[in-house]
């Protein structure tokens, strides 16, 4: 990956102050670790390992400690999990004689020192201690031994297996279920209906030398993500080589292709819909434009961008007719096929 300035344009790392890689687009990381602590949780609390075989009762009481790191990356559909734990359990036990009466009663841990993604394919290392090394505790640990520590491995392989099919990730990567009688708009008919309540609302004063254009672009990225890209000012730097600022709040102001478009926020919804008044520098004194994208996301993965940018001028201060088409021109090929050439979103 080269830095900002070197190698392919496409591959971007600007140096920070903070040290962050502001370039991680193209990864969708969720956090685990809270999603694992309840899994164990659910799957060895409370549980019975041995209950009155060999006159002997084992339980498991509780997940005590879980610490370190899981998380899952997913890019395009693929999921890579990444884990370093370490657990203990507590637990207890109880060895009778024949005819039911307590001999003695101990407790105990269980720590599982290790659990990394590098030893997916093997069962971790296992110790089990009590709190008393008499002979009937040894009988005790032995028997957790034999029949607690298979219990807790296959409970381990069970997290494992989450992990790798998406851990708490799973359900955005599952398709969703759309009833068979409904019919969604096409895209085609959202951006007609979005341009009409535009030409409904001017129509009462309408504006002579003015455009509206409209545009529907489709991308292989998740909503949010492309949402992300068009509010990041790295990121705008990284795809139009060129300086940018932008305010990521309502009310905030932007400035991009180094000062020629400036503009302010005027609604914001994360991964759903972005309105700014934009102003070209070469425009005349007063003139502001209005961009209006929304997001939709018909399925997973699949994220279709609706444009309408109202009021734009059909000439600029200088007399140039060519504002419209430029204009047009600049969000399919300047930003748009930008982002798809950059952050690899093509269909």
């Amino acid at each position: 990956m080269a830095k900002f300035g070197e190698g392919d344009k496409r591959w971007i790392v600007e140096d920070r102050p903070d040290g962050t890689n502001v370039h991680n687009w193209h990864w969708a990381e969720t956090d685990c670790l809270e999603w694992s602590r309840s899994f164990f949780n659910k799957l060895l609390s409370n549980q019975t390992v041995l209950n009155g075989e060999g006159n002997i009762c084992i339980r498991i009481k509780k997940l005590d400690k879980l610490e370190g790191e899981a998380y899952v990356n997913v890019r395009k559909g693929k999921i890579i999990p990444g884990y370093e734990l370490s657990l203990v359990l507590s637990w207890e036990g109880e060895a009778k004689d024949s005819e039911g009466k307590s001999l003695a009663k101990t407790e105990g841990t269980v720590e599982i020192p290790y659990i990394s993604d590098e030893n997916a394919d093997e069962d971790p290392e296992i110790k089990v201690t009590t709190r008393e090394d008499g002979p009937i505790e040894k009988r005790l640990k032995d028997a957790f031994i034999a029949k607690g520590k298979p219990f807790v491995l296959e409970q381990v392989r069970s997290w494992v297996s989450a992990m790798a099919k998406g851990g708490p990730a799973k359900d955005e990567l599952e398709p969703k279920t759309v009833a068979k009688k409904t019919i969604a708009p096409s895209v085609e008919e959202k951006v007609k209906a979005a341009a009409k309540e535009v030409v409904k609302e001017k129509k009462a004063k309408k504006k002579e030398g003015f455009k509206t254009i409209t545009m529907s672009e489709k991308f292989h990225c998740r909503s949010r993500d492309l949402y992300e890209i068009l509010m990041d000012e790295n990121r705008w730097k990284g795809f139009t080589q060129s300086n940018a600022r932008i305010s990521k709040e309502v009310g905030g102001q932007f400035s991009i292709f180094d000062g020629s478009v400036s503009g302010t926020n005027i609604e914001l919804q994360e991964g759903k819909l972005i309105v700014q008044n934009w102003r070209f520098g070469s425009w005349p004194d007063g003139i502001l434009s209005t961009v209006r994208l929304t997001f939709d996301e018909p399925e997973p993965g699949i994220t279709v961008v609706m444009l309408i940018h109202s009021d734009v001028p059909e000439e600029d201060r200088y007399g140039n007719e060519t504002v419209v088409e430029n204009t047009e021109r600049g969000w399919r090929d300047l930003i748009f096929n930008k982002i798809r050439a950059v952050f690899g979103f093509g269909i």
